[in-house]
């Protein structure tokens, strides 16, 4: 497996015609001494963490998300000089040598830790499976490289808090989760609608992820499983949903919901239902499966003017937007509201945009920290409430409460069965 530990830093990452800046190490990256931040000078005011270069970026895991969604929205950035990606790791060095040379990748690793001695990144996506996420972060993280990790962003609320707990003071590094719904023209120009309040007070809400997954996709041994994939359709699928729609209506106060495993063979549920209370007052249904042939992604907010409803399936545009005026609306602020301006859909690309733009100024990021928190805590209690038959307040699940460090709780029916011969390894825990 090739390494860098000769290469240049400098030379991987300037563009033609632009002088090389030295990389910082770790030590300096995560320091607040003078090397980090200079004192400006009266007539120059102090340059960001990244000023004057690329920003170096590096993969984990080679599969399907990284090729398909990361890489390019890294590759489009690379094309206008704000980023350079210089590694990829994977325990399968074939899989990670392949990514490397389809993207023009120089250094393929099977080695996580090693990546981050020799290449120093300082964005590192993490693109594995859920199981794996909370070590691979807080390493980056330790390492001075800020993160960017797909969803389910970690199994627990007390892994996202040991997660949050390795990120940097004041300007970084940080953990953003990959919610890329939130992001984009459509989402940005209604989120601004509803906090001015032109549409009225949001008063009902419908969240809706209904698809379908058939055995052959939960026949891949990490799915369907508490310990290795987290959840369910509540965690791995209706997350994105569920955290645009508290993108867009702010808090949740309660949560009452049920949840079944009606067709498939997993330790999970294959679909649940959830009513939600919003601190603003308002309402909302939340549905999650994998059991419906009609695939759809929906969020409806009927407000006291307006309503305003996005139905996709996993990503949106402008034109995937409705917005109904309630009766007597002057026609006039019903166009105005209808006007979304300049199409940008949501994807990996958008959120990335907006993500270097926040390394650049040492700013925590959107969807990382408490921000970021807010969908797995009330996922986390949604489950609660399923599997106790209770109503489960926002705060309540904290240290000591068995649904903060698993989404089962220990449940009888629902917690996995570990059998005698399997009582020393969980990894052989098998369906309740």
């Amino acid at each position: 497996m090739p390494t860098a530990r000769n290469a240049s830093a400098a030379d991987q990452l300037t563009s033609p015609g632009t002088t090389p800046v030295p990389h910082p190490g770790d030590a300096a990256r995560r320091a607040t001494g003078p090397e980090r931040n200079p004192e400006p000078s009266p007539d120059r005011p102090a340059p960001g963490p990244f000023a004057g270069r690329r920003i170096r970026a590096a993969l984990v895991g080679a599969g399907v998300i990284a090729r398909g969604s990361h890489l390019p929205a890294l590759a489009r950035l690379a094309e206008e000089g704000e980023v350079a990606v210089v590694a990829a790791v994977d325990i399968d060095a074939v899989a990670a040598e392949r990514l490397c040379a389809d993207g023009g990748i120089p250094h393929p690793y099977t080695d996580l830790e090693l990546m981050l001695e020799e290449q120093r990144p300082d964005l590192v996506g993490i693109c594995t499976p859920p199981t794996l996420h909370r070590e691979q972060a807080v390493a980056a993280l330790r390492a001075g490289a800020w993160v960017w990790c797909e969803k389910p962003p970690v199994a627990t609320l007390a892994d996202f808090d040991a997660v949050e707990a390795a990120e940097g003071t004041e300007d970084g590094p940080y953990a953003a989760i990959v919610f890329q719904h939130r992001f984009g023209s459509g989402a940005r120009h209604v989120r601004r609608l509803l906090a001015e309040g032109a549409m009225g007070r949001p008063l009902v809400a419908h969240c809706q992820t209904t698809w379908y997954r058939n055995a052959a996709y939960y026949a891949v041994p990490w799915r369907g499983r508490w310990q290795t994939e987290g959840g369910g359709p509540a965690m791995g699928h209706g997350i994105h949903q569920m955290d645009l729609l508290l993108d867009l209506l702010g808090p949740w106060s309660e949560v009452r919901a049920m949840a079944g495993r009606l067709v498939h063979a997993v330790e999970t549920e294959d679909v649940s239902t959830a009513l939600v209370r919003f601190e603003s007052g308002a309402l909302a249904t939340v549905v999650n499966s994998v059991l419906s042939p009609d695939e759809v992604s929906r969020i409806r907010i009927d407000c006291e003017r307006a309503t305003v409803e996005l139905t996709h399936l996993y990503s949106h545009c402008n034109d995937d937007w409705r917005i109904t005026p309630a009766p007597g609306v002057p026609e006039e602020e019903v166009a105005a509201w209808r006007d979304f301006g300049a199409d940008v859909p949501s994807s990996h690309l958008a959120q990335l945009r907006e993500l270097v733009a926040s390394m650049r100024a040492g700013e925590r990021p959107r969807s990382s920290g408490a921000d970021g928190r807010t969908s797995l805590e009330l996922i986390t209690a949604l489950y609660k409430s399923a599997f106790t038959d209770a109503t489960v307040r926002a705060g309540d699940i904290g240290p000591g409460d068995p649904y903060y460090t698993a989404l089962h709780g220990g449940t009888p029916g629902w917690a996995p069965v570990v059998t005698e011969a399997s009582a020393t390894s969980p990894s052989k825990e098998v369906p309740a």
